[in-house]
């Protein structure tokens, strides 16, 4: 019963537009989008993340950087599945936590950077959830 009151906190999106602030690539954005047609635009992250999503989206899993690399291959030796990721704010800034299951068990990684999370997700194809609260802000303001 609790969980359904999570979930209800939450909305699914889908990366929808990956790009660079500036014309050196050196600060990414994105949009993501709800499956209500509401989008969230997010940016102040590594243009070089920018680019490792944009890559993912297209299905490049070979020339991965290192460290989703390294997860990758962390969690095939152990037998871990990223399931989800849940983007949230902390303060004045975008975290996530990223949700893992293996046979019998499941954990939780709490409070990770959402650009890398949101690379990670995108990498692995699995659900992205965001607080529904960011994105009624959002309209609010406009």
């Amino acid at each position: 019963m609790q969980e359904d009151r999570k979930d209800d906190e939450y909305v699914y999106v889908k990366v929808t537009k990956v790009g660079f602030a500036d014309p050196e690539g050196a600060q990414g954005v994105l949009v993501l989008t709800a499956d209500d047609g509401r989008s969230f635009p997010m940016s102040a992250f590594s243009g070089e993340v920018a680019d490792y999503i944009a890559r993912f989206q297209r299905g490049d899993r070979v020339s991965v950087p290192s460290v989703y690399k390294m997860i990758a291959e962390l969690a095939d030796s152990q037998s871990l599945f990223l399931t989800e990721v849940e983007v949230y704010e902390r303060g004045n800034v975008l975290r996530a936590d990223l949700y893992f299951s293996r046979r019998g068990s499941s954990f939780v990684l709490r409070n990770y950077r959402a650009s890398d999370s949101i690379a990670l997700a995108t990498y692995y194809d699995v659900p992205i959830k965001m607080k529904k609260k960011l994105f009624d802000r959002l309209a609010s303001q406009v």
